[in-house]
């Protein structure tokens, strides 16, 4: 499965599913993730590894960590070449003064906004998907 190219398409079969749970930004200097722990997300830059988690799971470890945030899965198979999905999002969201963290992973694009604007932005992208509806 490749996914959805089409920008019209992508955007009016646009769904979001607000994830249980309030996830962090890590950032491990040697990379070493340690046990028992389960990243939503891990990914290793120069300056060292950075893991997106429950805050609960880095709070146990004993981890620092920035920007609490909830998780939004956008439903819709997007392919990883789709082009301007996301910038149209971010660009959205960035009108109401809220910064986004995009992921993408195979099969779906991820949101991680800011704790407490949650519901903003899941009012955003059903407006996005209405708009792009209705033509």
């Amino acid at each position: 499965m490749s996914g959805e190219t089409d920008l019209e398409i992508l955007l009016q079969s646009l769904s979001a599913r607000l994830v249980d749970g309030i996830h962090v930004f890590v950032s491990l200097e040697d990379g070493a993730v340690p046990g028992g722990l389960r990243p939503r997300m891990m990914f290793r830059e120069a300056e060292g590894t950075t893991l997106i988690l429950l805050q609960s799971e880095a709070e146990v470890q004993g981890l620092d960590y920035e920007f609490p945030c909830r998780m939004i899965t956008l439903e819709v198979h997007s392919s990883l070449a789709a082009v301007g999905f996301i910038a149209r999002i971010a660009t959205e969201l960035a009108r109401r003064g809220m910064g986004v963290n995009p992921v993408s992973g195979f099969y779906h694009d991820h949101l991680f906004v800011p704790d407490g604007r949650e519901e903003e932005a899941m009012r955003v992208l059903a407006e996005i998907a209405r708009g792009a509806a209705q033509g």
